[in-house]
């Protein structure tokens, strides 16, 4: 019932007129998964993740120092890329019963006060995280355990789907964000390694619709 109540209401935002407006903080919402993804890859393999920004047109920056070699470089742009998918996997496992959705939700609102306070560096950054941990954690303690799932399937409905809307970025070479325009993830990584952007494109498309589908397979098999 999750599964289908958070599709219905992914088909409403999208095709009901008046409700495109909520899809906004969704695309913001997988912005967000994606530079965390690659600042705290950044910080796992020892790098100091320093700052974060999330722009009103969606676009942010995920800063780090680091003294990197190619392969932990490559590493910390794919982070970015695969965090919205690898996010959406965990969700869906998670959202398997009612009770570990709601924890899902607490633990990600309380994840979301230490980004606020350790790296958010603009106001509307800043004010987005704020008031995403705040609804996070409403839910997950005022709503019911059913509201929380619904939710929780939701959210991994939404950043499975950025993986597909916001697909062509893997096969860009340059990004443009409101500091400008530089070299995208795929380019970052080609530019670290070997073989064309266009090719890590492709591997890391292979490798976030396998985590979409593992995800959906693992919370299906919860149904049955």
């Amino acid at each position: 019932m999750a599964l289908l109540g958070a599709s219905a209401a992914t088909l409403a935002i999208y095709l009901i007129p008046g409700l495109g407006v909520i899809a906004w903080p969704l695309v913001l919402i997988s912005t967000l998964a994606h530079e965390l993804g690659h600042g705290l890859t950044a910080l796992l393999m020892g790098g100091d993740f320093v700052a974060l920004f999330i722009w009103p047109d969606a676009s942010g920056l995920a800063l780090y120092v680091a003294r990197f070699g190619r392969i932990r470089h490559a590493a910390a742009a794919a982070g970015g890329l695969l965090g919205p998918p690898l996010l959406a996997y965990g969700l869906f496992v998670a959202s398997r019963r009612p009770e570990s959705a709601r924890r899902s939700l607490i633990v990600a609102a309380l994840l979301l006060i230490v980004v606020l306070l350790l790296w958010a560096r603009n106001l509307f950054g800043a004010l987005f995280i704020g008031g995403l941990s705040l609804t996070l954690g409403l839910i997950a303690l005022k709503g019911s355990p059913r509201i929380a799932q619904l939710t929780a399937v939701f959210l991994a409905i939404q950043l499975a789907l950025s993986v597909f809307s916001r697909g062509d970025y893997l096969f860009t070479r340059s990004a443009e964000t409101a500091q400008g325009t530089g070299p995208s993830d795929t380019s970052q990584i080609a530019q670290a390694l070997f073989l064309p952007y266009w090719f890590w494109g492709g591997l890391i498309a292979v490798l976030s619709l396998w985590l979409i589908w593992h995800g959906l397979r693992a919370f299906s098999a919860r149904l049955h």
